[in-house]
């Protein structure tokens, strides 16, 4: 029997040894792998279908929408709310091609508490709602940052589950022509993108 000597003997085994953690290794990462890729899912629109009756809807104008890519987002310190912002876009957002018009709305209350209530702008001077159309030569934006018109916001639920309420008002561009949005509705998940 031939006899290797100490050093020889004690690599020889550490090889053998990390042949096997790297085997096991691997078995794990694959394991990891496809548990984490069986338990995702996303449809075809880019985001999760969450259970429910989610929507975000208005009249723009004349025309009725329900929204699509919609998102309700939020943040602040100790389970507050000190910023909101929903939003979503006429139609699903393409892979190509021109943006659909998009609408939202945006609250800061730094320091503060967004809860259920009644937000109104010109009064709520950190809220702001806005109306984007895409064009050829760039954002035709409408909000109610151009004058003092009145945009409405009525929560009537929020948490980190979620948000609930409705909406309407008057939004503007630079050149000062209004569109009057009416009859909003919203039911939305917290940080979970639905479509109707």
């Amino acid at each position: 029997m031939k006899t290797l000597p100490l050093k020889e003997a004690f690599f020889s085994k550490a090889s053998i040894v990390r042949q096997h953690l790297n085997s096991a290794l691997a078995i794990l990462c694959f394991i990891i792998v496809s548990m984490c890729l069986s338990g995702c899912s996303k449809d075809d629109n880019g985001g999760g279908e969450p259970t429910g009756d989610y929507y975000f809807r208005a009249k723009i104008g004349e025309k009725e929408v329900n929204f699509h890519n919609v998102n309700f987002q939020g943040s602040g310190d100790d389970n507050r709310f000190e910023h909101i912002v929903v939003g979503g876009y006429e139609s699903s957002y393409p892979l190509s091609g021109p943006i659909p018009p998009s609408l939202d709305f945006e609250i800061w209350r730094l320091g503060g508490n967004i809860a259920a209530g009644t937000y109104v702008t010109p009064a709520e001077n950190k809220m702001i709602a806005r109306y984007a159309i895409q064009k050829t030569e760039g954002t035709l934006l409408y909000n109610t940052s151009f004058s003092d018109d009145v945009f409405t916001l009525k929560i009537e639920a929020i948490s980190k589950s979620g948000i609930k309420g409705a909406f309407s008002g008057t939004v503007r561009n630079s050149a000062g022509e209004a569109i009057e949005i009416t009859g909003g509705t919203f039911n939305l998940p917290y940080e979970t993108t639905i479509n109707p």
